[in-house]
């Protein structure tokens, strides 16, 4: 198995340095030939309408969008989720580009700026007993989840935080910042 990790802007080298720690080949993606190459593919945080423009400018969009509604696993974390998801509370920019996959609505920067970046213990039932840590850095939250997407998990005030829907996941947290490897491993199993 081959991992693809959308290497155009953002957090992708620690996602592939998390996939190396635990013996999982993988292949930065930049072009469609690389996608040709990878069984699933993370999309990473980063700035989302910077990652869509390029996901256009790099002729990914449609094939990204088309493999994964062929049923090839993708993980969006934190703006790649936000690229997923098939609505933004704040509505999307005039011509922005997106994948539009999960039927989930994002609402981009939920907890705030930069600054109000925090970190969380929650519990995810399908990766463990033990609590994820978690790194929030201008997340998004989900609302709105669709009849076939299952919720991961949520923060004490509810507000949702990960999400499944068969084999799209999106997390709004980074979890490529910590340690902890389990949401990688779940992914791979996808």
């Amino acid at each position: 198995m081959i991992v693809g990790i959308l290497a155009l802007q953002g957090d992708f080298r620690e996602h592939e340095e998390v996939l190396w720690r635990i013996g999982v080949a993988t292949q930065q993606v930049r072009l469609p030939k690389h996608l040709d190459q990878v069984d699933r593919l993370i999309i990473p945080g980063g700035e989302s309408t910077t990652i869509g423009k390029l996901l256009v400018m790099y002729n990914l969009l449609e094939p990204i969008r088309a493999r994964a509604q062929a049923g090839m696993p993708l993980w969006g974390t934190c703006a790649g989720a936000i690229l997923m998801a098939k609505h933004i509370a704040e509505g999307r920019p005039e011509g922005q580009p997106a994948l539009s996959l999960m039927d989930i609505t994002a609402r981009r920067n939920a907890f705030g700026r930069q600054l109000d970046s925090f970190e969380a213990d929650f519990s995810i039932p399908q990766i463990g007993e033990e609590p994820l840590h978690a790194v929030f850095i201008r997340a998004p939250v989900f609302e709105s989840p669709g009849k076939a997407v299952n919720v991961l998990a949520a923060l004490d005030d509810h507000r949702i935080v990960a999400a499944q829907q068969d084999h799209l996941l999106a997390t709004s947290f980074h979890p490529e910042l910590t340690s902890d490897d389990r949401l990688h491993r779940y992914f791979i199993e996808l």
